[in-house]
């Protein structure tokens, strides 16, 4: 079995209420792609890799983005009962789901978490790098980290850029920002607060393994950056990581050398991209690794059912 920790999904209902509220989404990549709106046409792709079960996330298209505070409440309950109930009804299939919340109500969003977590058996919940150019740092966010410390599930963060000035339809942008999000997450002290709190990145850490020695660096020459925080590469560290870097075993390699074998997730972006999310270049990346039999397992499912807390 390979678990998938970070796939893709705009469930029907979600989706259908959500382009009449804004027909904007329906110019998005991910809206525009069959296999992520049409259940069907997934199923029969992942016929093709029969050993690899997913963990839905609502696709990119932040709720804060496009919707009002009262309709981001609509809709996030709506796309977490659709991802609950396919949970359900197709079990070898879909092993778990991530709640979409409404981060412009952070009140409404904290109940959706706790909706989701306690009445839905969701896994967890999805965030993005900057909730509308709100850094993860900001103070009215603590609460929500609290809560999912709580509970010992984990946070993914999916990068997320100005569409106005980013306009490279996220090539070098998400990266950047995932790694700005980790930064500021770090430098805030939410593993000070909370020391065993998880957040999944999308892309093997972005840049932070690359630059793990400037980071020790140069942290070092700015203190005051982080009085609070002592060796902030340590916290780096604490961060989970998908293997979404289509088939590059060079950069996994680069991630593991920095956050170990236990911090990584086998994730393949699914149903995005060519061939089916580049889930067999994924497969094959992980497989080339110079590490043992016994890490690569940890990395396509042990690390993500201990996450998620299911049987094995």
């Amino acid at each position: 079995m390979k678990i998938d920790i970070f796939s893709h999904i705009l469930p029907e209902k979600y989706l259908e209420l959500y382009a009449r509220k804004n027909p904007a989404i329906l110019q998005r990549v991910e809206a525009r792609s069959i296999a992520v709106t049409d259940l069907e046409v997934r199923l029969r792709l992942m016929n093709r890799y029969p050993d690899v079960i997913q963990v839905l996330t609502v696709a990119n298209i932040p709720l804060e983005t496009f919707a009002k505070p009262d309709e981001a409440v609509q809709l996030a309950r709506i796309a977490n009962e659709e991802v609950a109930e396919l949970v359900n009804h197709y079990p070898d299939r879909f092993i778990a789901g991530v709640a979409c919340l409404p981060m412009n109500d952070i009140d409404a969003a904290l109940e959706e978490a706790e909706y989701a977590i306690t009445k839905l058996g969701l896994k967890g919940i999805q965030l993005y790098s900057r909730i509308n150019g709100e850094p993860l740092d900001n103070p009215k966010f603590k609460p929500l980290w609290a809560k999912m410390a709580g509970h010992d599930l984990p946070i993914w963060i999916h990068p997320a850029t100005y569409d106005k000035l980013d306009n490279d339809v996220g090539l070098f942008s998400w990266p950047f920002e995932t790694t700005s999000a980790m930064l500021r997450l770090v430098l805030s002290g939410v593993f000070n607060d909370h020391p065993d709190i998880k957040f999944i990145t999308h892309h093997c850490g972005a840049m932070v393994p690359f630059f793990q020695k400037r980071i020790k660096w140069v942290m070092s020459l700015v203190p005051h950056l982080h009085p609070t925080v002592k060796r902030p590469e340590e916290h780096f560290r604490k961060f989970y990581n998908d293997t979404a870097v289509y088939g590059n075993t060079s950069a996994l390699m680069c991630g593991y050398d920095f956050f170990g074998a236990e911090h990584l997730l086998f994730g393949t972006d699914a149903p995005l991209g060519p061939r089916f999310g580049l889930t067999g270049e994924t497969v094959e990346s992980i497989e080339r690794m110079s590490i043992s039999d016994e890490e690569k397992e940890r990395i396509f499912w042990r690390n993500a059912a201990d996450l998620l807390m299911l049987p094995h």
